[in-house]
This record gives structure tokens, sequence and C-alpha cells, in this order.
């Protein structure tokens, strides 16, 4: 029996009014069930490629997408340029269409950053771009500019107008097949910086103003108008201030943090300030430092600073930056509880309704809302009351009046919202007896957020129990 309709059963969830007067009303109250959720907008993000083609998805069969993964929801492909382009108007999108295709197939999205400087020789920018003229410089990681040597990075002067110009068409291209694609999530702004990061430091260590990442937040902007753009908290470094990060906001982008765990407390996280001003309009970004070496340096601890820096960003999305099932094994307690408070986390602590309705007359659905999570529901969604009987749905009345975006957070325990809504059943239902189903989605009535909630019909439908249906009054 489930858990709704065993305290109906007990009476500890069921209060009738008096005989008389008004229809007796039920009340259901509905504790969180513990259990992941996946949802739009929010979730753990998988670096598939991560700066190359091995980590961290090599290892993973064809028909592989980790779904033991808890929260699992977005594949992100962080690759170099030179990787999808590798001559001069051939592009090899196969590398990431092949894979994105199986997680796709499975419900989740995917995610992208190309990258234009990396560690690595003849990885980054691709060769082509150099040899049309594009000025750069040779690099050893941390140290900065060195003369051209065999085995040397290179990196692209950001400002270079040949550079620039090839890139603008690279986006293009990509633009063109990924920009408002419902699979694709978000796309980083990553043209700029080592390992698209935003800054010089490990690389060529030379400065960039503001004017620079603004130049390459709008070069994305201008090809992907449709899809959530990601600026870097590292773009207001280097003295740079916050003219590229206000930019962005200005644009719609979205912040990402690349640097949680890679340095000891009290240097563990330093942008939770700079994200206060995007979270209550898009889905903060955060990823930790490679596992493995965060956790070699001493860094990593009990990982319990991952999930602090979440609290303060108010992220909706967490990245799994390393081997997965090997990051999963080793902070399976961590996980579950991120996945408490990562993104939004709708409760619907209390529900009511009248025992008995009458066709085609207003009667009032009453439900208490919070919502456990750090940062809003972005996607909105409206609460739908669904009536069925033993064949399928023969009913389904929407709130016009309530968004669920509209719930506040806050860093521990939001108030529940009180929320009560009129309603009708429509007169071509017949009289009779309906299971009663709550949901949140379209306004139409299509469920789209998963809730806490025993009974799901696999529709992301939740039964509360039932109602009386009456003939209206002759």
């Amino acid at each position: 029996m489930s858990l709704p309709r065993l305290l109906l059963a007990l009476g500890g969830g069921l209060v009738l009014s008096g005989m008389a007067g008004p229809p007796a009303r039920v009340t259901v109250r509905l504790p969180d069930t513990g259990q992941t959720l996946v949802n739009p907008g929010m979730g753990w993000v998988l670096h598939h490629f991560d700066n190359s083609l091995v980590n961290y998805g090599s290892k993973l069969a064809p028909a592989d997408v980790v779904e033991d993964f808890p929260g699992l929801s977005v594949a992100y492909f962080r690759l170099a340029w030179s990787y999808l382009e590798p001559e001069e108007g051939h592009f090899d999108w196969p590398i990431v269409d092949s894979v994105a295709q199986r997680y796709i197939a499975r419900g989740m999205q995917v995610a992208f950053r190309f990258t234009c400087s990396e560690g690595e020789a003849g990885v980054g920018t691709p060769a082509w771009v150099r040899a049309a003229g594009a000025k750069g410089y040779f690099f050893e990681g941390g140290k900065g500019v060195e003369s051209e040597a065999s085995g040397r990075p290179w990196e692209p002067d950001f400002d270079d107008p040949v550079f620039l110009a090839k890139l603008d068409r690279f986006l293009a291209a990509a633009g063109a097949r990924y920009d408002g694609d419902p699979h694709v999530a978000f796309v980083d702004v990553g043209s700029f910086g080592i390992w698209g990061e935003g800054h010089t430091f490990w690389s060529t260590r030379r400065p960039y103003s503001a004017e620079t990442v603004i130049r390459h937040v709008d070069l994305h902007r201008r090809h992907f108008q449709h899809t959530l753009l990601v600026a870097n908290d590292d773009f207001a470094d280097h003295g740079r201030g916050d003219a590229s990060l206000g930019h962005a906001r200005e644009q719609g982008l979205t912040l990402r943090d690349d640097s949680i765990l890679v340095e000891p407390p009290p240097l563990a996280f330093k942008s939770a300030a700079l994200a206060q001003p995007f979270w209550p309009h898009v889905p903060v970004i955060l990823e930790s430092e490679h596992y493995g070496p965060s956790r070699e340096r001493g860094v990593w601890g009990d990982g319990s600073l991952y999930l602090k820096a979440i609290e303060e960003y108010h992220a909706s999305y967490a990245a799994i930056h390393w081997w997965p099932r090997e990051f999963l094994a080793a902070n399976r307690h961590l996980v579950e509880r991120i996945n408490h408070r990562l993104g939004y986390r709708l409760q619907l602590v209390e529900a009511s309704w009248p025992e008995e309705v009458r066709l085609d007359e207003p009667w009032t659905f009453g439900a208490q809302w919070r919502n456990a999570g750090v940062a809003p529901c972005l996607p909105g969604g409206r609460v739908a009351v669904t009536l069925k009987d033993g064949n399928g749905i023969v009913a389904v009345l929407v709130d016009p009046t309530f968004d669920v975006r509209m719930l506040a957070v806050a860093p521990d325990e939001a108030r529940a919202v009180a929320q009560e809504c009129s309603l009708r059943v429509p007169r071509i239902v017949k009289a009779g007896k309906y299971s009663v189903w709550v949901s949140v989605g379209s306004g139409t009535g299509t469920p789209r957020i998963a809730l806490p909630l025993p009974d799901d019909d696999g529709q992301h439908r939740y039964r509360l129990g039932s109602v009386r249906v009456t003939g209206p009054k002759s």
C-alpha cells in the first residue's frame, strides 16, 4: 500500500468536516520519498570528452551511458576546435554526434565546449589557422611564452583578426548544426584561454582586456541565439573586473566555475559572489577539479565542500569530472546528498479537495508546495489535477494562476507556499468515483517535472486519493 493511501486507511491523512454544510474534504500529507529526480535544466554532467578523445568516456562500451549514476542528465563534450575541423571547411561532426545519440536515445541531453588552446602540441586551434597567418605564441605550461620547440603547444593571439575570422566560420557551422536543438542543454564560450577556461595563467600568461572576452562572447551569441550560453568565472580575472560578466548577463548567458576544490580551504572555491546575479534567472554550473588529482593532493577530503559550493552558488548542474563509476563508488553518499539539493526539488507537502464534487460546478483544490533545492525551478510549470478511471484519463484540470517557478529557495529549508485553485469537472465526464492525480508541467496539463512522491503512473502523475463526481443540479 502506498504512503498516501496508507495515511488515508489509518485516518491520519483524512479530515472530514461535519455531516451538514459543505462537502467533506480529503486532506493528504505527503513526505518526500527521498528518491533521486532527473528534471529539466538541472542534474549531473558527465565529462564524456574532456579536452581529449580519451577522458572520460573512452572506457564506456557503445551501449553504456552510465544510467546507474543517479541524477545524470547531461553528457558534456569538451573538445578542441582542431578535432572538429582538422582541415578548413572539413568538419568531423560524427566524433560527437555518434556518441551524443547514445545519450539522447536514453532521454538525456548533451553540452559543448569548443576550445582553441590546450596544453598539448598540435591540439587546440587547427594548424591550418596558423598557416593562414594567424598570430600566436608557443608556451610551456605554467611558465609562459617560450620559443618554438618540438613538442611545445601553440596558443593564438585571441585578438588576431585572422584567427577570429576563421573562428567565426567554425562557430557559424556549429551553430547551424546545434543551435536551438532541444537535446543541447548548453554551450560554453570556450574559445578564450587555456582549456577554454577564460584565463592564460597556465599557458602564455599574456594579459587580455575585457573587450577581448566580450568579443568572444558576442561571436558565440551571433551563432547560438536559441541555446543557453555559458560564461566562465575566470572571465573576470587578471584585473578585467565585472565588465565581461556584466555583458554576459545582459546577453542572457549563465555562469560556470571550473575550479571547485583545485585549492584547499579557504580557496576551495572563490566565485560564489559572482554567481548571485545569475542563479535567479539562469542555471549555474559547477565543475570540480579532476577528482583523482584533487583526492591525491588531499584537497578533496570527504567532498563536502563540493556540496557547500553548490549551496553557495545555488547551482543547478554539477560535473562528474572523472571516470564516472570510480567517482560514484568513492562518493556515493555525497552524490545522494547533492541530489537532494542540486537544482530544484519540488515537494507537495499537503493536498486537499472535496470528497464529492458536482459536474461543471467550481470546487477548490488546495495544496502546500515548497522547493527544497538550492535553485529556482527555472523551467517553470503549472499544477494539474487529473482524474482517472480504470481505463485512463477522464479529465485534466490545470491551475493557470500558479507557476512553480515562483517558489522561493533558501540556504536551508524554504517555507511551504499555500496554493488554492478553483477547478471544474467538465460536463463530458460521467458521474462516478475517480482517482485523483497531481502533476507539474505545461499549461495544457502535460507533466514535465518529476516529484519526490510515490505512485508515479510512469508519466510523472502521482496518485493522491479519490473523488466522487455527481451529476449536475437538475
